[in-house]
């Protein structure tokens, strides 16, 4: 499938192109900016590790328009969430094929919000949007919300949630380039990540719901969430502390997240880890200076799994690559799970 990259310039935009480079699937053939259009793309600042990949060097940006998107199979969005609201709906006006990055359609009761080992049923929702004449359009949801809801799914398929409180330490790179500024940055911790907090809260809820007469009921648990910036490079670190409507060990829970596969690993997708959660023993694990690249970043990484006040409660800590799972690798997963069940 030919494929463009909206945004492709920015940090985000960088690890789409990163791991689009020698996809089996997708031929990557379009590539916007905002700031760089007709600059070849290997003459912008790299700054993710390595070098610019070869097959895209020459590409030359083209701007954010669908005149450019002309003669492609697929779109996946990088683009911020001002520019993406517009744009992204008159794709799905279009009828032009669309995975998105971007907040901005998250919430749309039409559009799936989905971690493809999570909740893939939700993607019967582009019936929907077919029904309707638009689309077919899914979202991947925000960094943190991943790495923090992927392991919860099998433990809420056990137990079922009822409180979830998290405290959640996320890494620069979530800011996008250039982000937060050294001076603010080092030996600092900032508090306050803006919209973030209600992102985990509402996102988690809409991922663990259950589609219901083609729609989504959301999950009934209660969350609370406290969203940092810390002075880490790559990787979110969310401690969790979890209540549940049952009793739960903590060996056995630790058995279900470590034997937990899906959709993804079943269909053998080109981008899907053969194990999305991996579990730590150590006493100090998961780090994400050890922990972020497990399975190429694609799987997220748990410990410290513990009791907590009550029989009902849970404590752990998961650490999850934000670019990669939390962002382009899990949208290139996205539409390779859609392809293979021919949604697009």
């Amino acid at each position: 499938m030919k494929v463009a990259l909206l945004g492709g310039t920015g940090a985000v935009g960088q690890r789409f192109v990163s791991m689009l480079s020698g996809h089996p699937w997708f031929d990557l053939t379009v590539i916007t900016g905002k700031t760089s259009v007709g600059r070849r793309y290997g003459d912008l600042k790299w700054i993710l590790e390595g070098e610019v990949p070869e097959e895209f060097r020459d590409l030359v940006i083209a701007e954010n328009s669908i005149e450019s998107l002309r003669g492609v199979d697929l779109v996946f969005s990088a683009l911020p969430s001002r520019e993406a609201r517009e744009f992204e709906r008159e794709l799905m006006k279009r009828g032009i094929p669309l995975v998105s990055n971007a907040s901005a359609l998250r919430m749309d009761p039409l559009v799936p919000l989905v971690i493809p080992e999570v909740n893939p049923d939700h993607l019967s929702l582009i019936e929907r949007q077919v029904e309707l004449g638009i689309g077919p359009a899914a979202t991947d949801p925000n960094c943190t919300t991943t790495v923090m809801t992927l392991p919860l799914k099998p433990l809420h398929e056990a137990y079922t949630l009822k409180r979830l409180n998290v405290a959640s330490y996320q890494a620069l790179s979530g800011a996008g380039y250039p982000g937060v500024p050294s001076y603010d940055a080092i030996d600092n911790v900032i508090p306050f990540i803006p919209g973030e907090e209600e992102k985990v809260q509402n996102e988690s809820r809409k991922i663990l719901g259950a589609i219901e007469r083609g729609e989504i009921r959301m999950a009934d648990f209660e969350v609370q969430a406290t969203c940092v910036r810390v002075p880490v490079l790559d990787g979110h670190t969310v401690a969790i502390h979890a209540e549940f409507e049952e009793e739960v060990d903590p060996e056995e829970a630790a058995n279900l997240l470590e034997g937990f596969r899906s959709e993804p690993q079943e269909l053998e997708l080109p981008t899907a880890p053969e194990q999305p959660i991996h579990v730590r023993t150590e006493p100090d694990r998961p780090q994400p200076r050890y922990d972020r690249n497990e399975e190429g970043g694609m799987s997220v990484v748990v410990g410290r799994i513990r009791r907590g006040s009550n029989r009902r409660s849970l404590l752990l800590t998961v650490v999850g690559h934000n670019t990669i799972r939390g962002a382009a690798g899990q949208a290139i997963l996205l539409a390779e799970l859609m392809r293979a069940k021919k949604l697009i």
